[in-house]
């Protein structure tokens, strides 16, 4: 079994490679939810829905976000009605979050829902989120405002400068069922090329999740979500430096440390190897750039090369 550590447009479209690679029954992802939120009511978990609709063949394709073939007329009768449309919800969409919604007012758990929206868009994979617990993602800026990560994300379009990032609810949540099992059991523990603090940060601080990837027996590989100093998408930029790590291939694999066995960088940053070896962590070095199907299935093939070698 292959377990990924999953957020964003990054994992979903490291995962469309993976599960081209390998059987994608063999693969689980363990999903963040940390900006997950509440609107109208409805429990919006984003990045679940991303990955969802990415292996779906549903996800929209130029915002690489959200469903294809979308509609607006609930958003815009709500707007009609005076309601904020800072958070957009398309028709198709809300279907999902009424669903969700009405199952965990049975007093379902997410992720025994999340298991049923896999089956319904036909996906073979196990998608797990991080913790059945609501937590959220909260940004504390500079000018002393306390904002849940989509508030700083989208209505604010991450312009604060961020002073602290935290996960509000981790200390009393608790793995999801199969977390724990999915990476002591994996062949192969992949960090997705996400945003390290609101991504992946936020799946190791659920209590116990840290601890097994430090345990697991099966190495640990993760894929830089930066290339040529940059971050491909989204704006981890703006939340590294909060949390004292170098916006670099190099100071990313630092910033995971100790988790690391492995790590995987871009052609642009050739020379930043050797200080990730440095660092005593394997380095290779190839095209990270997932613009299509192929790459990131050359990719994931590179990870399981790496984890293969470091297992012998």
């Amino acid at each position: 079994m292959f377990t990924v550590l999953a957020g964003g447009v990054g994992a979903a479209r490291f995962l469309r490679g993976l599960t081209r690679a390998v059987d994608p029954r063999q693969v689980a992802a363990i999903v963040n939810v940390g900006d997950d939120l509440h609107r109208f009511g409805l429990r919006i978990c984003p990045d679940l829905d991303s990955i969802t609709y990415w292996l779906g063949g549903v996800v929209h394709p130029e915002q690489q976000w959200g469903r294809a073939d979308e509609r607006f007329t609930v958003s815009e009768e709500l707007a009609r009605f005076g309601h904020d449309p800072w958070f957009t919800l398309g028709d198709r969409d809300l279907a999902l979050h009424l669903h969700r919604t009405l199952r965990l007012r049975e007093g379902v758990p997410l992720s025994a829902v999340t298991a049923e929206v896999t089956r319904a868009f036909g996906l073979d994979l196990r998608l797990l989120p991080a913790t059945d617990d609501e937590v959220e993602t909260r940004i504390l800026t500079q000018d002393g405002r306390d904002l849940h990560f989509q508030e700083y994300w989208v209505r604010e379009r991450a312009a604060p400068e961020v002073a602290h990032v935290r996960l509000a609810g981790a200390d009393t949540a608790r793995p999801a069922p199969g977390v724990i099992e999915a990476i002591l059991d994996a062949d192969a523990v992949i960090l997705a090329p996400s945003n390290p603090v609101v991504s992946i940060d936020t799946i190791l601080d659920v209590p116990g999740v840290r601890e097994a990837i430090a345990g697991t027996p099966a190495p640990v590989i993760g894929v830089s979500p930066i290339v040529g100093g940059k971050v491909v998408r989204g704006m981890a930029h703006r939340l590294l430096p909060a949390v004292g790590a170098e916006v670099t291939a190099a100071g990313v694999a630092a910033y995971y440390g100790d988790l690391l066995d492995g790590w995987l960088i871009d052609t642009q940053d050739e020379d930043q190897a050797p200080q990730v070896e440095r660092g005593g962590v394997r380095c290779r070095v190839t095209d990270t750039m997932m613009d299509d199907p192929e790459v990131a299935t050359a990719l994931a093939r590179t990870c399981l090369d790496l984890a293969e070698e470091l297992g012998r």
